[in-house]
C-alpha cells in the first residue's frame, strides 16, 4: 500500500469512529490532510470546536447552528420591513402588503427609513455602511491569485438573491463607490498609520464584479459572514485582516466533495470562523496588544526565539533597527494567510489547528521562516531584509514545516 493511501485509511479510521479520539486526529492532521472526501473540512469542523467528537450529535448540531444562521441573516441582512417570502410581502401573493412584512420582521410601524431615532432599525440599517463599506472593499480582492472567489456557487442564499428587483438585500448594493474610495482602515481602539495599514495587506486591489439575480459569487458569500459576525460582535466590529482569516476556512467548506456537507458551506464556515476568531480577537483589538495572546506578546515570543536558535541574525535585524512589527505582525496576526499560495496556507493551518497550545508552533513556522534565509538576511541591507521578509520568497512550504517541527 502506497504512503497516501495509507494516510487516507488512516483518516477513514479516525474519522469513522462513534466517538472521534480528537488527540489521534491532532497527531494525523498536524502531518497534512489528504486533499481528498472531506477530510479536510470536517477535521476542522471538530479541531475548531465547532462539532464534538461523538458522531451521533452531529446531525443535531448542524440542523440548531445551521438554522440559527438562516436567522441571522434575516434578522441582520435583509432590510428592515422585508420578509423572507417576497419582494416586502409577508405572503409572498406579490401584492405589496408591506405593512404585514414590517410587522413580521419586529419594525414597529412608526419606523420610517428618515428616522434618525436609536431605536430605529432603519437608523440602524445606514450606520451598518459604515463599516460594510471596508468588508466590501476587502473581498473583493480576496486571494486574487486564483478565481474561486470570482466564480458563482452552486448554493447562493435564496432569501437574498431573489431580491426580484429590490435593493438593499445584498450587502453589495449598499455601498457607495465614491465613499468607498475613501474609507478608513481602523483597528478597534486606535486608528492605525499608514504604516501599520501596509503591514496587514499586501494583497493587490481587485474589482471582483457581483453576480446577477439569482446568483452569488464566492466573495459575496464571504462578505456575508463577514457583515453578520461584525454585528453580532459589536465591541470587536469588522477590522482589516479578518477576510484573510475567514477566506481559507470558507474555501474548504465550499470546496467539500460531500454536497450535502457543500450546501451549507457558509454557515459552517461562519461558526468555524467565529471559534477561531474567539481564539485571536485579541490580535485584531489594539487595547490588548500588550495582554498574553495579543499581538505585542506574540511577536515578543517570536523575537526571543530567534534571539535563542540564532543570536546572529537577531542582532543583524536589531542593529538594522528592522524591527519584528515590520513583518511579523502580519504574519501572526493573519496566520501567514497572505504569505504563501492558498494550498501552502491550507497545508499549514493543518499544523496550526491541530496544536493543542495551538499558536506555538505557528511561531516555530515564522522562526523557522527567517532561520531559513539566514545567508541573504545576514547578507543584506535594511532595505533588502524589508523586502525578503514582506514578500517572503517562493519555497516548498514541507520545508518550512519541517524546519519548524526540529524547533525544539
Amino acid at each position: 500500500m502506497s504512503i497516501f493511501k495509507a494516510r487516507v485509511k488512516e483518516f477513514d479510521d479516525a474519522l469513522a469512529q462513534d466517538v472521534v479520539d480528537l488527540k489521534e486526529l491532532r497527531r494525523l492532521t498536524f502531518n497534512g490532510v489528504p486533499d481528498v472526501q472531506s477530510f479536510r473540512a470536517l477535521g476542522w469542523k471538530l479541531l475548531l470546536g465547532y462539532l464534538g467528537p461523538t458522531r451521533s450529535s452531529w446531525t443535531t448540531t448542524l440542523a440548531q447552528k445551521r438554522a440559527l444562521y438562516k436567522q441571522f441573516i434575516e434578522e441582520l441582512v435583509l432590510p428592515p420591513g422585508h420578509s423572507c417570502n417576497g419582494a416586502g410581502d409577508a405572503d409572498g401573493d406579490g401584492d405589496g402588503h408591506a405593512e404585514v412584512a414590517v410587522e413580521s420582521r419586529g419594525v414597529g410601524l412608526q419606523d420610517h427609513p428618515l428616522s434618525e431615532g436609536p431605536e430605529s432599525a432603519w437608523n440602524t440599517f445606514f450606520n451598518d455602511n459604515e463599516f460594510l463599506l471596508q468588508i466590501d472593499k476587502d473581498v473583493r480582492r480576496l486571494c486574487p491569485d486564483i478565481s474561486f472567489f470570482q466564480q458563482p456557487t452552486e448554493y447562493p442564499c435564496d432569501i437574498v438573491v431573489h431580491s426580484r428587483g429590490e435593493h438593499g438585500r445584498r450587502l453589495h448594493e449598499r455601498v457607495v463607490p465614491t465613499v468607498l474610495s475613501s474609507a478608513n482602515v481602523e483597528r478597534k481602539g486606535l486608528g492605525m498609520t499608514k504604516q501599520q495599514i501596509n503591514l496587514i495587506t499586501k494583497r493587490s486591489v481587485e474589482t471582483y464584479a457581483a453576480m446577477e439575480e439569482g446568483q452569488e459569487a464566492h466573495w459575496e458569500v464571504v462578505q456575508r459572514i463577514l457583515f453578520i459576525y461584525a454585528k453580532l460582535n459589536p465591541g470587536q466590529g469588522y477590522v482589516q485582516g479578518m477576510n484573510e482569516i475567514v477566506g481559507p476556512i470558507y474555501y474548504v467548506m465550499a470546496s467539500d466533495p460531500d454536497l450535502s456537507y457543500r450546501a451549507h458551506a457558509e454557515a459552517d464556515c461562519f461558526f468555524c470562523f467565529t471559534a477561531l476568531m474567539s481564539e485571536i480577537r485579541d490580535f485584531f483589538i489594539k487595547t490588548l496588544d500588550d495582554a498574553e495572546g495579543g499581538i505585542k506578546y506574540m511577536m515578543a515570543r517570536l523575537s526571543n526565539m530567534l534571539k535563542t536558535k540564532d543570536i546572529d541574525i537577531y542582532e543583524h535585524l536589531k542593529s538594522q533597527e528592522l524591527h519584528p512589527q515590520y513583518y511579523s505582525f502580519r504574519w501572526l496576526t493573519l496566520l501567514l494567510s497572505q504569505e504563501f499560495p492558498l494550498p501552502d496556507v491550507l497545508r499549514i493551518w493543518d499544523s496550526v489547528f491541530s496544536d493543542e497550545q495551538r499558536f506555538d508552533f505557528l511561531i516555530k513556522i515564522c522562526c523557522s521562516m527567517i532561520l531559513i534565509q539566514r545567508e541573504a538576511i545576514l547578507e543584506n541591507d535594511f532595505a533588502s531584509n524589508v523586502k525578503l521578509l514582506q514578500n517572503y520568497p517562493p519555497i516548498d512550504i514541507n520545508v518550512v514545516i519541517t524546519h519548524a517541527v526540529s524547533l525544539a
